[in-house]
């Protein structure tokens, strides 16, 4: 497996010479995304050999989180990130170039709000709630206040990475976190005594987005139009073949089968572009600029780059 950590990212993927797709060496490309199977199109393209077979020679890079990830869009680091709606305004406000070029997946059950020796969102008042800023997390969090008509005062928010929050619950550093699978599971089978408040059903469907810097993609038109080929085929393939994808998730990210295969019941996955698409990027607009978080004004249409699906699958273009 062709994989590294993030701290291994080329200073500029984006910037190497890209061959012709009529030469007979496949063109290096870089993504990247977080360790979780909600990113499974990504992880499937690679162990499925759909990358391959158009003609790609992909590096899966995995972060913290997806969110994280995007950032190295700026700048042309990597070529493609999969990740929540937040960062990926937050990116296109700094970089106008990054853009999401489609809806990855729905998060149907999939995001909750966990808390140790609580049972209830009444008790939950006073507490200490560990929120990965600038992520799903976070819109997940802000979208449980506002639907349950919260007072944010009533909370301790503690910013805390995914992958930090099931062992700062159990340390006592937070008394509940927000955030989404397989986080949430492995918190109610390591520590005693831990619930569901709610998730994400009653309250939002968080999306994840495939990300790419406009300029790159469109200077490399047939290599973009390559990535989102393979990554449509990667996600019809999660669709119609679940055990063998779920096989090849769990290879990938060194999981367990079992875990994987029920976390992949959880979630959707689309690689299309519908109105609910564009409204969780309203949504995620909406979060930010209430919190002061925008720097310039940025709409839908800023984030939202239609063009590498229609290339490739205009009917899976609704907006």
């Amino acid at each position: 497996m062709n994989r590294r950590s993030i701290l291994a990212l080329p200073a500029a993927a984006a910037g190497a010479y890209v061959l012709p797709a009529s030469a007979q060496a496949p063109t290096r490309i870089t993504i990247a995304t977080g360790v979780d199977p909600s990113f499974s199109p990504y992880y499937v393209a690679k162990e499925g050999g759909f990358f391959e077979r158009n003609g790609l020679d992909v590096t899966v890079n995995t972060g913290p989180s997806g969110s994280a990830m995007i950032a190295f869009l700026i700048g042309n680091q990597i070529n493609s990130a999969y990740g929540a709606e937040q960062a990926g305004v937050s990116a296109n406000v700094r970089d106008a170039n990054v853009v999401a070029v489609a809806e990855g997946t729905a998060l149907l059950r999939w995001i909750s709000v966990l808390g140790r020796n609580i049972r209830t969102m009444e008790e939950l008042k006073g507490k200490r709630v560990g929120v990965a800023r600038g992520t799903g997390s976070e819109t997940f969090w802000l979208s449980v206040v506002a639907k349950l008509n919260l007072n944010p005062a009533d909370y301790t928010i503690v910013n805390v990475e995914a992958p930090e929050m099931v062992a700062a619950l159990e340390r006592g550093n937070i008394d509940a976190f927000a955030v989404w699978e397989p986080w949430p599971t492995r918190a109610q089978r390591a520590i005693p005594n831990t619930h569901i408040l709610i998730n994400n059903e009653a309250i939002q469907i968080v999306r994840n987005y495939v990300y790419m810097n406009k300029a790159w993609a469109e200077q490399n038109r047939p290599t973009t139009e390559r990535l989102m080929r393979s990554l449509i085929q990667a996600q019809e393939f999660i669709e119609s073949n679940r055990d063998q994808a779920a096989q090849q998730v769990a290879r990938f990210l060194r999981q367990d089968r079992a875990l994987v295969a029920e976390l992949m019941t959880k979630v959707a996955f689309r690689m299309n572009l519908t109105p609910d698409s564009v409204a969780n990027i309203q949504l995620a607009i909406d979060q930010l600029r209430g919190m002061n978080r925008l720097d310039r004004p940025v709409t839908t249409n800023d984030v939202i780059w239609a063009d590498p699906l229609r290339w490739v699958a205009p009917d899976r273009v609704q907006i």
